[in-house]
């Protein structure tokens, strides 16, 4: 006699969202999936969860990534390929995560292309060690040249905790504001779960995404759970 297990179904409604904006699964090229098999394996997973669509999302960091368009489209290049190899049919748009330094002003001063992960939706994200000082300036010379920026997990900053008038007043300049779904089952920590809540409870959060760097993170999507928080997200994303 031969048991078959059936195919758990998630706590959290990640059908719902369709497309992860926000994801590390290009093989090689920053601290996201070291190599195809990683990829083809984070990718699997997050189908398995009920995800369709995927936009890739290296970092682009001057001192640590110095990725540029030739190296992201190689590296999507050789996973679209292997891709048609696996018979994985979703679709991936390769897109970036820019920190806001001093390379990415030069690409804003010289009007090079940014690569978008919707549109003209660009992700953007900031030092965890303190922000930018001309942050507003960068946002709004964005926005100056037909950009809408998004800014990358705002509940992860560990100096905007206590200053939260500080994030709504990025908002107000006007950022999109992507969630890490993560950051709501406190994978990160207390402090950004209670961030992410509390944005949450403002109706500041417009994206929800996994910003999967590797198995773990995919482990903690898994035993993701519906809560309050989320259900206000999700509701507000569908309204």
């Amino acid at each position: 006699m031969f048991f078959f297990k059936r195919k758990s179904v998630p706590s959290f409604p990640f059908h719902l969202l369709k497309t992860d904006y926000h994801s590390h699964i290009l093989p090689g090229i920053d601290d996201g999936s070291p190599d195809l098999d990683t990829s083809v394996l984070l990718l699997n997973g997050l189908i398995d969860l009920g995800y369709e669509h995927f936009v890739a999302t290296p970092h682009i960091m001057q001192d640590i990534w110095q990725n540029n368009n030739a190296s992201i489209e190689s590296a999507y290049d050789k996973l679209s390929q292997h891709l048609n190899n696996v018979s994985i049919q979703n679709s991936v748009r390769p897109a970036a995560e820019y920190l806001l330094d001093e390379n990415f002003q030069q690409l804003l001063e010289n009007r090079e292309p940014l690569r978008t992960i919707h549109e003209n939706w660009v992700l953007i994200e900031i030092s965890f060690i303190q922000p930018p000082i001309q942050l507003k300036d960068i946002i709004f010379e964005m926005q100056m040249q037909g950009y809408q920026p998004v800014f990358a997990h705002p509940e992860r900053y560990h100096y905007y905790f206590s200053k939260k008038s500080e994030l709504q007043d990025i908002k107000s300049a006007g950022c999109l504001f992507q969630s890490n779904l993560l950051s709501f089952s406190g994978y990160y920590g207390p402090d950004v779960l209670r961030s992410a809540e509390w944005l949450a409870s403002q109706n500041m959060v417009d994206l929800l995404g996994t910003d999967i760097h590797h198995e773990r993170h995919l482990g903690g999507l898994r035993q993701l759970k519906q809560t309050k928080a989320l259900g206000l997200v999700l509701d507000a994303i569908s309204s």
